[in-house]
């Protein structure tokens, strides 16, 4: 694996990120394209939304031209082509509003259409499912991954930040222990450049959000490169590394559901819109979600290596410190 070449790949992911997300910043304001605060959000002014724009055009067009390199295998313009259908469809949602009745079939054929690129690679789940169901299941985890990461995305640099390290911890896992073959390690790598470049203006204060315009397409692509992994027998680095996502998420889902409250509503009750809510910055909750991503990534790479239980164990408790950290967390102003 030429190292030199995926840093080079990445470097111009960042740029055209980076100054696309600029341009944007602009255009955005120029067309007042701003994302109001509601019961949802955590900011206090409008800000400019559809940034995300700017991520899906870089990895889409570094995807391209890996492929046309012959880098990866074809089957990648599927996942490019399904990731801009959900951009587009997210736009109209951001600008209109679209019912999720509207939404999700959209979000399930592109899954569907994502699914024929994993084939190839492999069981998911590693032989325990019959070929048929290790389909559906992927295709029913890939769905919720894609809408929690949009669930998600409700502080400044918080979503970006995640893409980032996820990223990362694939691209470490890869030149620690082998994994991400087929030009995983290049999607990776330009996929985290692009929301790196994002992210320098998104992190607080934001001058710009994604909108469901990125955080969908964004879920969709990191969800495919977690499902290959796990595909390719780096299931256990898979399921750590977006593991505080995937848990602030589903618990936060599942204590709505045990309340009997509309699920599908904006809410602010996720644990990092709490410790927002109980008075710490946005700097204070992405700085701790970052130290605790840094050690999901060591510990993808302990799990790559052969030691799966023990790093899955340690990963769930740092996960449920940085969890209870968040809920109960007081600012000290």
């Amino acid at each position: 694996m030429e190292w030199w070449a995926i840093l080079a790949a990445g470097a111009g992911a960042f740029a055209l990120s980076w100054a696309g997300t600029m341009a944007l910043i602009r255009a955005l304001r120029r067309g007042a394209i701003l994302d109001h605060p509601n019961e949802r959000s955590s900011h206090s002014v409008a800000v400019p939304r559809g940034g995300g724009i700017a991520v899906v055009a870089t990895f889409s067009i570094a995807w391209t031209l890996l492929a046309r390199a012959g880098i990866g295998d074809a089957e990648i313009y599927w996942i490019v082509v399904a990731a801009l259908g959900l951009a587009a469809v997210s736009w109209i949602d951001d600008m209109r509003g679209l019912s999720a009745l509207v939404r999700l079939p959209i979000h399930i054929a592109a899954v569907v259409i994502g699914l024929t690129a994993i084939g190839g690679q492999g069981a998911v789940f590693q032989g325990l499912l019959p070929p048929w169901l290790d389909l559906v299941v992927a295709g029913f985890l890939w769905v919720w991954f894609l809408n929690l990461f949009n669930f998600m995305d409700g502080i400044d640099g918080l979503a970006a930040g995640e893409a980032v390290t996820i990223t990362l911890g694939l691209v470490v896992v890869s030149a620690t222990v082998g994994g991400g073959g087929g030009g995983g390690a290049y999607h990776a790598a330009t996929l985290g450049a692009a929301a790196l470049g994002f992210w320098w203006w998104n992190a607080a204060p934001a001058r710009i959000f994604l909108g469901d315009v990125g955080s969908v397409p964004l879920g969709f692509v990191l969800g495919w490169l977690l499902l290959t992994a796990a595909a390719q027998g780096f299931w256990a680095p898979a399921v750590i590394l977006p593991l505080y996502f995937l848990a602030d998420a589903t618990l936060t889902l599942l204590r709505r559901l045990a309340r009997g409250e509309r699920v599908w509503k904006a809410h602010r009750e996720h644990y990092y819109q709490l410790a927002v809510g109980n008075g710490l910055s946005h700097t204070a909750v992405v700085r701790a979600v970052m130290v605790a991503n840094g050690g999901l990534v060591l510990l993808a790479v302990v799990a790559g290596a052969g030691h799966a239980a023990p790093a899955l164990i340690a990963a769930a408790a740092l996960v449920a410190m940085l969890l209870y950290y968040l809920y109960r967390a007081r600012s000290a102003a």
